[in-house]
């Protein structure tokens, strides 16, 4: 599939602020994580607008495709790439997608796509729909607690766009060994994630049933779908999930992993799947 312009917009900007302590106030340069909308087009259509840190467009609108259940096979996504437009708004914050139209999915599956940065679920036609659009997990992977332990870590030393802005959340995909494959960044956690799934898709790695994932805020709903959409049998969190995420993950056969830290965590579902010691793999 043909892909274009993968980092056209800088994903900080600069900004002057006033900083003010017991010592006084003073003036100070701040750089400030970009919140951008972007436009995802199917075939001409508008289907879609969320906001999101510039960079990795053509990635969070295939992984978009893919979490929504739009495609459902990485064939059937023929290309994608920033819009030619006339103005620098247009090529800049438009992702055109050509789809084979025998790779779409049924209209049943349709809401309205309108997303801000902190909601990846709002006008969801039916969180049945949701359950019913993915198969259960299917993974024999088996991971020692102590390769989970040493994620958080990895995770944000990753992260360098959070580094300098403090104002990103983050998914990163992990082998059973705990090493990094592919880290994504977002002022949304729904767009590291799909990010990071389109990511994936490009490189064919779907589905990701030998892989783990980790987000760096709280574990909702939608994530735990997106996940589930892309296969993956083991979703951790450093913060708490949602009682819907958790209910997803058990009916999914998903191990659901929050308040992961280096020196304990909470598993919610499939238990089975973290053992004593290091990854069985």
């Amino acid at each position: 599939m043909a892909q274009t312009n993968l980092e056209r917009q800088a994903p900080t900007t600069a900004w002057q602020v006033t900083k003010i302590s017991s010592a006084g106030a003073a003036q100070s340069p701040d750089v400030l994580a970009r919140e951008e909308p972007l436009e995802i087009r199917v075939n001409g259509q508008s289907i879609a607008v969320t906001m999101r840190t510039p960079g990795h467009d053509e990635e969070l609108a295939a992984g978009f495709l893919w979490t929504e259940r739009l495609i459902t096979a990485p064939s059937a996504l023929l290309s994608v790439g920033h819009c030619p437009g006339k103005t620098a708004e247009e090529r800049e914050n438009i992702v055109l997608a050509y789809v084979n139209g025998k790779g779409l999915v049924e209209e049943g599956w349709q809401r309205n796509f309108t997303a801000s940065s902190s909601c990846g679920i709002c006008g969801k036609a039916s969180i049945e729909a949701v359950r019913q659009a993915a198969e259960p997990i299917q993974s024999a992977l088996r991971v020692g607690s102590d390769v989970l332990r040493r994620l958080p870590p990895r995770l944000r030393a990753a992260q360098d766009t959070f580094e300098r802005t403090g104002g990103l959340h983050a998914a990163g995909l992990f082998d059973a060994a705990g090493d990094l494959i592919l880290l994504r960044e977002d002022v949304g956690r729904h767009n590291a994630v799909d990010k990071m799934i389109g990511a994936a898709l490009f490189r064919e790695m779907l589905p990701l049933a030998d892989c783990i994932v980790l987000v760096s805020g709280r574990a909702g709903f939608e994530i735990v779908q997106k996940c589930l959409l892309a296969g993956v049998p083991i979703v951790a969190a450093v913060g708490a999930p949602s009682s819907l995420a958790v209910e997803l993950a058990a009916a999914s056969g998903m191990t659901l992993v929050g308040f992961l830290r280096e020196s304990s965590m909470n598993v919610y579902t499939g238990a089975e799947r973290i053992v004593s010691g290091k990854s069985l793999g």
